[in-house]
């Protein structure tokens, strides 16, 4: 069984370790655990992209990759991700492990304070970063936020959430908003960038076989001269209220565009987040509901009615929302919507056989033992436990998924609540050559 270790290494920075000798290399993370807002979301996505342009010692991209390629191809990827409301920035490094390092170097120590430079010391001309750098990334930001349009379903449920958490920090995007993003400068990205460093929880993430002992030593030694605030932030999700939204079947909210394939989410209220106790009966039903090729969605509604394209669902377990995404072709919207509604109905009733149930289970423990055959998959689960204030391991959630009860399955299913639909569609007119 592999345990999850943490420690306090000084006020807000802590150190969660999974020590094994399954793996032939390090993994070493970082992360600045940050409250999503939409004022600073586009600065906390643009900043590990600026630092990673280029540390004190190492000003450039060019010298920053012949660093890590003198550590036998070390790496360090920039991470942004959303969980719940909190926005998790930084880095994810590995390295080959020490054993197996020609000359018996300490490859893992030079790639920690590497990281520690990458969050501590970065490039800077006349006491802030270089414009250039900004400008970069700035530019490339405003890319990825105008490209989310390009992946229909993923800009679907991205509307959606948009709308359903219209009043609450999640519905704020993980890259933020265009007109944010056009005006960061310089200026305002380093002095946000000194806020955050010196307030707020810092995350680091080790799994490999050094001691942990080893890794606290190196980071400390890292962050030597850190300098912290008196009060730390302390970001957290807000399960939230349902929202004032008069959607149902026959009133969507709608959106046209130049598409040939429409595109249709439904977002629900469960009330049960990933701390609660009933959370694993929450996942077994959502699973069951429409997460596997025997769920109810998939087989009823694609399979045996052939309403979609495709369908399943999407489980927020920070926020706890669970979200149905379907392509359907728009003259099927009516039928395709009854009968969702009907299985979702059934869902909430605890209406499942056996089987469902127990492929549903199958699934969701298969997926859960995947999670400690690979570092970075480990990795992104205890991001994602922590950012909740948690520190249970897969293995865990697989011990409460084998004792969840057909009563609990109802007792969870009863929460659930239709909060907002989003309805994607073609534009009256659209040339059909020219759809996406």
């Amino acid at each position: 069984m592999l345990k999850a270790n943490r420690q306090e290494l000084m006020p807000g920075v802590n150190l969660t370790t999974v020590r094994t000798r399954k793996f032939k290399t390090n993994l070493l993370s970082a992360q600045m655990m940050l409250p999503l807002k939409k004022d600073t979301a586009s600065l906390n996505a643009i900043l590990p992209k600026v630092l990673r342009r280029g540390t004190a010692r190492y000003p450039d991209m060019e010298s920053l990759s012949a660093a890590l390629d003198s550590l036998y191809g070390a790496s360090a990827a920039v991470g942004i991700r959303k969980r719940g409301e909190v926005q998790c920035i930084g880095f994810r490094s590995m390295c080959i492990d020490d054993k197996y390092a020609l000359r018996g170097e300490t490859l893992l120590d030079e790639l920690t304070l590497l990281l520690c430079d990458l969050l501590l010391r970065p490039a800077t001309r006349n006491g802030r970063f270089y414009s250039e750098y900004v400008a970069s990334e700035r530019d490339n930001l405003l890319r990825q936020i105008e490209a989310e349009k390009n992946e229909k379903r993923s800009y679907a449920l991205l509307q959606l959430i948009r709308h359903m958490c219209r009043k609450e920090a999640f519905g704020v995007p993980s890259l933020g908003k265009k007109e944010t993003a056009s005006a960061i400068t310089g200026k305002k990205l380093f002095t946000h960038y000194n806020q955050i460093l010196s307030a707020a929880p810092i995350e680091f993430f080790y799994c490999g076989s050094a001691p942990e002992e080893q890794i606290a030593s190196t980071i400390l030694k890292g962050f030597h001269g850190l300098p912290r605030a008196k009060e730390q932030m302390t970001p957290e999700t807000l399960l939230g209220e349902k929202a004032n939204c008069d959607c149902d079947i026959q009133n969507p909210i709608v959106e046209e565009m130049d598409v040939a394939q429409a595109r249709l989410a439904i977002g629900c209220r469960t009330g049960t987040a990933v701390w609660d106790e009933l959370f694993p009966a929450l996942m077994l039903l959502n699973a069951a509901l429409g997460g596997t090729v025997t769920s109810k969605l998939f087989v009823n509604v694609r399979e045996k009615l052939s309403l979609c394209y495709e369908v399943g669902t999407l489980l927020e377990k920070q926020k706890g929302l669970l979200v149905i995404s379907a392509g359907i072709a728009p003259e099927n919207y009516d039928l395709a919507m009854s009968e969702i509604m009907t299985q979702l109905d059934d869902a909430r009733s605890g209406k499942f056989t056996e089987g469902e149930l127990v492929s549903a289970k199958q699934m969701l423990i298969s997926s859960l033992k995947g999670v400690l055959d690979s570092q970075n998959r480990l990795e992104d689960f205890y991001v994602s436990q922590l950012s909740a204030g948690l520190l249970s391991g897969p293995e865990d959630l697989v011990r409460q998924l084998d004792r969840v009860t057909p009563e609990q399955i109802r007792e969870v299913g009863s929460r659930i609540q239709v909060d907002t639909i989003y309805f994607l569609k073609r534009r009256e007119g659209a040339n059909e050559n020219k759809l996406l």
